[in-house]
């Protein structure tokens, strides 16, 4: 099976699985050995118990369904970790407050660190700081869908 029609099936039977709407999928992914990436994620987080009844779920689902008759495929469900890029519109609505590192899509990939304020259907709005003390400016950008090549949270302390 090709692996796109494969991620299409493996995509429609969690949405089934899904039951609860504060969770939601985020993407699939399968190696060529058969390893089956699965992350999913909550609008208010998602408890490692859901995360293991969703892996149960889905292990018995893939063993009925056939889909690897010889059983030769191993699958691990989780949620994105603070390394993976934010990838869907109901990821930036929970993140938002957080400090994120936005890298666009112009030539020069330029990269944007700033707090996301907000999250329309269209683009964000984040704050950004320059300087310190006296000098330090605070503004205000709002950047579009569009022109985002990656976003990823970052951990202030």
């Amino acid at each position: 099976m090709q692996t796109e029609t494969l991620i299409d099936t493996l995509k429609e039977q969690l949405q089934q699985l899904i039951t609860d709407p504060k969770h939601f999928l985020v993407e699939v992914r399968v190696k060529p050995t058969n390893n089956i990436k699965v992350f999913l994620d909550g609008d208010e987080g998602l408890p490692l118990s859901d995360l293991v009844s969703y892996n149960r779920k889905l292990y018995k689902a893939l063993e009925e369904s056939a889909l690897f008759p010889e059983g030769d495929f191993s699958l691990e469900v989780s949620s994105p970790g603070i390394d993976e890029p934010l990838k869907l519109h109901r990821q930036y609505v929970k993140n938002v407050g957080r400090y994120v590192e936005i890298t666009r899509t112009d030539e020069a990939a330029t990269k944007v660190e700033g707090k996301l304020l907000a999250a329309t259907e269209e683009g964000i709005t984040v704050e950004t700081e320059t300087g310190k003390g006296k000098k330090k400016d605070v503004k205000q950008e709002t950047i579009l869908f569009t022109d985002i090549k990656t976003t990823k949270v970052q951990v202030k302390f």
